[in-house]
């Protein structure tokens, strides 16, 4: 007898993490499986892989998407008993998905009717299963439809309609399914997905508890997670060698460090004061004399920032890299490591005297104090880069500035307020102070740098932690708590980042080399 070819029997079936590339087949398998009902789109696909591709499972049989389900993890002691859909899920974009939670929240399953025989919801469910335990997750909650419940409303309630499913007097494909698969009935949530007509918008929440859960000491919250911020006011005078400014600028990080803080921050373009000893005729070329410093000053604030243990905003300093010069913000972490933000939006100015060009990247950097981002003065006047950064998971916002002039100030203050109020995020701004009469363009400077929250009864009265005096050399510190800034965004007296409309704008970062959308 011939060797039978057994690859003509086989049929392929895969589980694995949902992809970009399977958008489309999600979108069209949700229309097959709820017709009547809003659904998935791409905008909210797109951001489910954003914020946690681990949770998002679909099922690949000959090629072709044909059952998926998408999770997030929570506390869910943080959520109203009778939480809705849009309140569970941030109206659909799982954006609430917080990676130290202690609960996974399946949102949602679909299985293609035509392979509703093949026990595909069992292998997404096992999936999520697999995940809680991988991840030391307390329990998977699920708020389920009851679909057959229209044809018995006139009869009972939603509490009775569930003992009879669990007495098997009455069918129901979507709770009987979640019972056979070990979940516990807690309460019915009256008022869940508001176009659930077979459920007359009622979900029931169920649980299953992952019995290899093992507790952690940490808490859901904190107590407190305290950020120490030292701000310099730094005085422009005029000094004779890069020895007189280096001396200035350890001082300044010793008294921080002395204060115990966490970041010490500079102002911007405080380097132009090495130009009080360097002679050229127009100030094109002086800035290009300024660049060579480059070096010197990173090596200066590396060794500053592992001498005295603090991570270090250094201002900002004018670099050369191709024939074109940058406004370039530094970070120099305690751990001896270097980033950077390249200064985006040039003021007329910048571009007329010195020439200066703007950068195209908008950076988050990860510090042993959480994500952070650097905004260098104008930058701070355009609202859409502090939402990007909030979006992408900055917890502060660093805003070195240089001003000649109140106005000016008082543009980059209250700007740094207002991106504080609309981001639910902290600002910290930075100036100098002072005068440099021998260099044209900095000539004059006016300041009063300051620390700034989201104005709600967790903070500060008037949302200020501290602020200088103006127009005078010192330093302000002050504590940002991380802890309440989290619950502040949970549920403040008003939630701004969830409450934003992402159904009818976005906003989208362009001409970089992978552009993405933050809604």
């Amino acid at each position: 007898m011939a060797n039978i070819d057994l690859t003509k029997f086989e049929k392929k079936i895969v589980l694995r993490n949902i992809k970009a590339d399977d958008i489309d087949q999600i979108i069209e398998l949700g229309n097959l499986c709820f017709p009547n009902m809003e659904n998935w789109t791409r905008k909210h696909l797109e951001s489910h892989l954003k914020v946690f591709p681990e949770g998002q499972f679909c099922i690949e049989y000959e090629g072709k998407i044909v059952g998926s389900c998408s999770s997030l993890i929570i506390n869910f002691d943080e959520y109203d008993d009778q939480h809705t859909f849009d309140e569970i899920t941030h109206k659909g974009y799982l954006t609430n998905h917080d990676p130290e939670g202690s609960n996974l929240y399946g949102v949602e399953v679909m299985v293609h009717p035509d392979f509703r025989n093949m026990k595909l919801g069992k292998r997404l469910y096992d999936a999520r299963k697999e995940l809680a335990q991988k991840k030391n997750l307390k329990s998977i909650i699920i708020a389920g439809r009851i679909p057959n419940y229209h044809l018995h409303a006139d009869k009972m309630t939603p509490k009775e309609y569930v003992e009879e499913v669990k007495n098997h007097n009455i069918f129901d494909p979507i709770l009987g399914f979640q019972l056979k698969n070990d979940f516990v009935v807690k309460r019915v949530n009256t008022n869940f997905l508001p176009d659930d007509k077979q459920s007359l918008n009622n979900a029931i929440l169920m649980e299953w508890f992952n019995v290899e859960y093992r507790p952690q000491s940490k808490k859901h919250f904190k107590t407190a997670f305290p950020v120490r911020v030292c701000v310099i006011q730094y005085m422009m005078k005029s000094i004779s060698s890069f020895n007189e400014f280096a001396n200035q600028c350890e001082y300044f990080v010793d008294v921080g460090s002395n204060y115990h803080s966490d970041f010490v921050v500079f102002p911007e373009i405080f380097t132009v004061q090495l130009l009080s000893f360097v002679e050229e005729k127009t100030p094109s070329l002086s800035v290009r004399r300024l660049t060579q410093f480059t070096e010197q000053y990173i090596a200066l604030f590396t060794d500053l920032a592992l001498k005295y243990n603090v991570n270090i905003i250094g201002g900002s300093h004018f670099v050369e890299e191709d024939g074109k010069i940058y406004n370039i913000a530094y970070l120099f972490r305690r751990d001896g490591t270097i980033d950077r933000q390249y200064k985006i939006h040039i003021t007329p100015d910048e571009r007329k005297w010195w020439g200066i060009s703007g950068g195209n990247e908008i950076k988050i950097f990860d510090t042993d104090c959480g994500k952070i981002s650097i905004l260098i003065c104008y930058d701070i006047e355009f609202p859409e880069l502090s939402r990007i950064v909030t979006e992408k998971g900055a917890n502060i916002i660093f805003v070195p500035f240089c001003t000649d002039e109140r106005q000016g100030y008082l543009r980059v203050r209250y700007c740094a307020q207002a991106r504080a109020v609309e981001n639910q995020i902290y600002t910290v701004i930075a100036g100098t102070v002072g005068n440099l009469t021998q260099v044209e363009n900095m000539d004059i400077q006016y300041a009063q740098s300051a620390i700034f929250t989201p104005s709600d009864f967790a903070f500060p009265r008037d949302g200020i932690v501290g602020e200088c005096s103006p127009n005078i050399e010192m330093v302000v510190v002050g504590d940002l708590d991380l802890e309440i800034l989290k619950r502040h965004r949970k549920s403040g007296t008003v939630t701004l980042l969830n409450d934003r409309r992402k159904d009818i704008y976005e906003l989208i970062i362009k001409d970089c080399p992978n552009p993405q959308s933050f809604r």
